[in-house]
């Protein structure tokens, strides 16, 4: 009974379009956090008292949205969540590696290089999926994904040439920060198939993003001693709507977008993330765009979604 709902909810074209709609938001608002963060950066506030701020913007919706999903996951399962220690301890590491350490690196990162290149390093995490699947779960490697990797992979060496979107001579160091975020993210996406059949979409990110942001603050109080009311208001203005609109917003859109219009359909729409990236970061920053970042782009996003699209 539950499939054939599922399948005409789906089939609806009005909710379909309204699901496409909101991923392209979800799209939209994950670019602009790399735009905010440097427009925060301004402000002369340290890498950890600004992801730090973020989370702790963020924490009282991510509780809440817990809250609803496990209620919801209560529903339609009749019993409690059936998990041991072992589970949640692994699902904690989950969240650190996902939501922490993939905030953390992707920030400092944002020191060194542009926006628009933060986006398409990052913007490689459904590659190294595909390579860490292959590694720990012996899932094949397809010939024409060895194309598409090698494509999106010569894009982003094409993309640094262009020296535009460096701070100093940091770019190597800015684009290694990001892709250890990318190289987090994906370990978080590769492990959480488990828990999502467990918990549902909603609260098993929510949970995850708890946890992350409890760490966050925990290193915080450790090496800032919680000073973090000292900055100009325009700068917690700044943090509310990256909290708001680059993070908890567009975390729920995509998971409710992905849930209607399938995987497929969703990683076509979020394509436009890099391309609004840089619009943004042209019109907010005064970043520049030519050159070799125009062919890398190409093949970034040409790579990527040739792999997300490819059946497995």
């Amino acid at each position: 009974m539950q499939t054939k709902t599922a399948e005409k909810i789906n089939a609806n074209p009005q909710l379909r379009v309204l699901a496409a709609f909101m991923v392209l938001l979800s799209a939209v608002g994950f670019s602009g956090k790399a735009v905010l963060v440097k427009l925060a950066y301004r402000f002369e506030i340290d890498t950890v008292s600004l992801l730090a701020l973020r989370m702790l913007f963020s924490l009282p919706f991510f509780i809440i949205n817990a809250r609803i999903g496990y209620i919801r996951q209560k529903r339609k399962n009749k019993s409690p969540v059936n998990m041991g220690t072992a589970d949640w301890l692994q699902l904690a590491a989950l969240g650190v590696s996902g939501y922490y350490l993939a905030s953390l690196f992707d920030f400092i990162g944002l020191q060194y290089v542009s926006a628009g290149l933060e986006r398409l390093i990052l913007f490689l995490y459904p590659t190294i999926v595909l390579i860490l699947s292959a590694i720990f779960f012996n899932k094949k490697v397809q010939p024409a994904q060895y194309v598409a990797l090698f494509l999106t992979y010569t894009g982003i060496a094409l993309a640094m040439l262009d020296t535009t979107h460096s701070n100093g001579n940091n770019t190597l160091t800015g684009a290694a920060f990001i892709f250890g975020s990318a190289l987090t993210y994906a370990i978080y996406l590769v492990g959480s198939v488990r828990f999502i059949s467990i918990l549902g979409s909603v609260y098993y990110t929510s949970v995850a993003m708890i946890v992350a942001s409890v760490v966050i603050l925990i290193h915080h109080a450790w090496v800032g001693g919680w000073q973090l009311w000292h900055y100009p208001a325009d700068l917690y203005m700044l943090v509310a709507v990256m909290a708001i609109f680059s993070t908890v917003l567009p975390t729920l859109l995509v998971s409710e977008g992905l849930r209607i219009i399938g995987a497929a359909n969703t990683a076509i729409i979020s394509s436009f993330g890099p391309v609004a990236t840089i619009f943004m970061g042209s019109i907010f920053l005064d970043e520049p765009f030519g050159g070799w970042q125009i062919p890398g782009t190409i093949l970034v996003l040409a790579g990527v979604l040739w792999i997300s699209l490819a059946k497995r």
